[in-house]
């Protein structure tokens, strides 16, 4: 009856002869048999099937190394199983310590102290169980007090502004906003400058009624709800084993010397933090320092002294085990070759939308991949659906089994999809690395916009306001998500999307099935489309013919990333003689990679043209797949040996948002012009190495069939 069922779906979606389009990638007659199967995973593809994933997953908290956060493991698992792959589990124990407790008090000019967590709410039933403390992971301990000064958002230019208005944070207590980087940085600049402690708190002019209704009214942050997160260095996995994994007897740094903050640092709600700040007097703030509370701002001053006190646990206690899922279906073709896809399972809370959404969103994928293999659609490439813990603390277990399977990824993977925080709106977005931003644009034109007659690219195009003329443009990886140890470590290619919003829950007791259900995805048309596009991306990868990586839209990135740093450069005076040169290797990688695309192009387009051997494919396939590992260097970026990856990172003081090139830009502000110039020069090395694997492509494409 399946089997009937099935052949009756397939030969509805079969197309007639010559409709077959052009698939970049694809030879003609599997450029068809791809359609065929992207339309069967479109009619697969259920909202009411995530939406009840999401409900199961989100329905308590589930924070990294807890039970409730391992039965989520085991849900994923049997989804997967049952969908008809082979499912497994890795686990790793990892330094994660929670909090005892934590008190804030308000000691002077009155005495009051203060209720950290969110309250339960009538209209939301998730939140009438159990509520995670709020608390900020590897904070500092002590019990303290002191004056408070305010920060602004706690970054190194807020402190020379302190400087230059004759006010220290030393001995007293920072008071800084989230927003504008991650908080690790505002907690490292903090200690930094001698603070005491830190307070954040999220300023209603941020996630708050300054941008919309406030929880459970509409979707922005409620005054009570504080957001955790953590402030472990880097996303550098386990910190206490830096760079190899946290396998049974590892080696592991002492928790002494580990590098997190020393001082208590603890997040506030706005309520509590108004109850702080209205009561500031002395020297009002630079007038962009004021935020959205009902009262003018002051730095300090007024006798304002509050108590900040954090217990965690140390030693043992402080160690947890964390569990990832692996489903894999195995490729027909080349089974040895591995198109990858993950999101995190771990949460702060519920973690409806960061990031059920996107485990919810992988589930529904994978569940449409294996009924269509089940129907005589299996992939050619290994396709492996993962969900992480620990990413909240640090990217833990992504980074944790990166490492541990380093030598195999660098040797099988195509890509990685991540998939973090996939629906919390109805406006697209996406970003990754140049070579996969063709792909990306591709699949968003055979998609339906949620809740919309038309495609996810005309809706995305509408709301970027881009020309007829122009492509939609897409973001860079940066960091803080676990495509980190695939691209920033290991130089795997690697991509997200996903649907974004008015999000006031990020990291609260109130990032719940009735948050989602009610403002965040009404109806999971949005989840659904995520599902979809995944799925068509992961078997685009899993079968094309030739890999889609587009090396000539990637070589144009990276002359335009080149041209932002000579102009920083000609900006400082510094005169670098290595210009010319990496010049001619980005043209040369814009060529090879233009010659690539014309070849495969006109055999997609038209059935013409030398036809492929098996070898020649999987040659080209081979050079093109390790084509962006050449821009991977053993030691870093200097003075941050985690980002081997020198085209792409974090900014020092941002830690979230992307810098290109950026030991060269850090070389050029820091007035290091003998670094800037080696920077150059290795760069036009790597650049030439990614052009000759390119050409080699291309050869192996061109050679004669014997």
């Amino acid at each position: 009856m399946i089997r009937f069922r099935w052949a009756f779906v397939i030969s509805l979606c079969l197309p007639t002869a010559g409709m077959a389009q052009a698939l970049s990638g694809f030879t003609p007659q599997d450029a068809a048999r791809q359609r065929t199967l992207e339309r069967m995973l479109d009619t697969l593809i259920q909202p009411a099937t995530v939406r009840a994933d999401s409900r199961v997953l989100s329905s308590v908290p589930h924070v990294a190394g807890t039970p409730a956060q391992r039965r989520t493991a085991d849900y994923v698992n049997q989804q997967l199983a049952a969908a008809g792959f082979d499912t497994l589990s890795v686990s790793f124990r990892v330094y994660i310590p929670f909090q005892d407790s934590a008190v804030v008090q308000l000691l002077a000019p009155v005495r009051k102290r203060f209720t950290l967590d969110e309250p339960p709410l009538r209209e939301d039933p998730t939140t009438h169980g159990t509520i995670w403390p709020a608390m900020n992971g590897y904070s500092g301990v002590g019990d303290v007090s002191g004056e408070v000064v305010y920060v602004n958002f706690g970054l190194p230019e807020d402190y020379r502004r302190l400087d230059s208005l004759g006010v220290s944070v030393r001995g007293k207590v920072a008071m800084v906003r989230y927003g504008r980087s991650f908080r690790g940085v505002k907690a490292r600049e903090a200690e930094s400058h001698g603070a005491l402690a830190l307070l954040l708190y999220s300023d209603p002019q941020d996630d708050g009624y300054f941008v919309g209704p406030t929880y459970p009214s509409g979707p922005m942050r409620h005054p009570d709800s504080p957001q955790r997160g953590s402030l472990g260095s880097g996303g550098r996995g386990d910190l206490t084993t830096p760079g190899w994994p946290s396998t049974p007897g590892a080696e592991r740094i002492s928790q002494d010397s580990l590098p997190t903050p020393r001082i208590p640092v603890v997040p506030l709600g706005y309520r509590n933090a108004q109850a702080i700040l209205q009561l500031l007097e002395g020297l009002e703030v630079p007038q962009p320092w004021q935020g959205g509370l009902p009262f003018r701002y002051h730095i300090g001053g007024g006798g304002v002294q509050v108590r900040v006190a954090v217990w965690a646990e140390r030693g043992e206690r402080a160690y947890k085990t964390i569990t990832n899922t692996f489903a894999v279906m195995r490729g027909t073709t080349w089974p040895d070759r591995w198109v990858l896809a993950g999101g995190h399972r771990d949460a702060w809370g519920p973690g409806a939308a960061d990031n059920v959404s996107g485990v919810a969103t992988t589930i529904e994928a994978g569940r449409a991949i294996g009924r269509a293999a089940a129907a005589g659609f299996p992939p050619r490439r290994t396709i492996i659906l993962a969900t992480w813990d620990g990413e909240e603390w640090g990217l833990v277990g992504s980074v944790e089994w990166v490492e541990l399977m380093a030598d195999s990824l660098r040797n099988q993977a195509v890509a990685y999809l991540n998939l973090d925080v996939s629906a919390t709106g109805r406006k697209f977005g996406a970003g990754g690395t140049a070579s996969l931003w063709s792909l990306i644009r591709d699949v968003t034109t055979t998609t339906g916009q949620p809740g919309e007659s038309l495609s996810v690219y005309e809706a995305w195009r509408r709301d970027a306001g881009v020309d007829d003329s122009a492509s939609v443009p897409l973001g860079n990886l940066g960091g803080g998500s676990d495509f980190a140890g695939f691209y920033n470590v290991l130089g795997i290619p690697a991509f997200e999307f996903g649907f974004g919003g008015r999000y006031g829950a990020y990291h609260s007791a109130y990032d719940t099935f009735a948050w989602m259900d009610r403002f965040g995805d009404p109806g999971y048309l949005s989840h659904a489309a995520a599902a979809r596009l995944a799925a068509a991306a992961l078997t685009r990868l899993g079968n094309a013919d030739l890999l889609p990586y587009d090396y000539a839209e990637f070589g144009r990135a990276l002359a335009t990333l080149v041209a932002a740093r000579r102009l920083q450069a000609g900006a400082a005076g510094v005169t670098l003689d290595g210009w010319t040169a990496l010049d001619a290797a980005v043209a040369r990688l814009v060529t090879a990679g233009t010659g690539l695309r014309a070849e495969m192009g006109r055999v997609a387009a038209t059935g013409e043209g030398r036809p492929f051997s098996r070898s020649a494919l999987e040659g080209a396939n081979d050079s093109l797949r390790v084509a962006e590992q050449a821009f991977v260097r053993p030691e870093g970026i200097p003075g941050r040996p985690f980002y081997n990856n020198i085209l792409f990172a974090p900014g020092r003081d941002d830690g979230y948002g992307s810098v290109g090139l950026p030991g060269l830009q850090e070389a050029l502000e820091d007035g290091r012009n003998a670094a800037a110039a080696a920077e150059v020069a290795d760069l036009t090395v790597r650049t030439n190495r990614a052009a000759e694997l390119v050409e080699g492509a291309l050869a192996e494409l061109r050679a004669p069939v014997r």
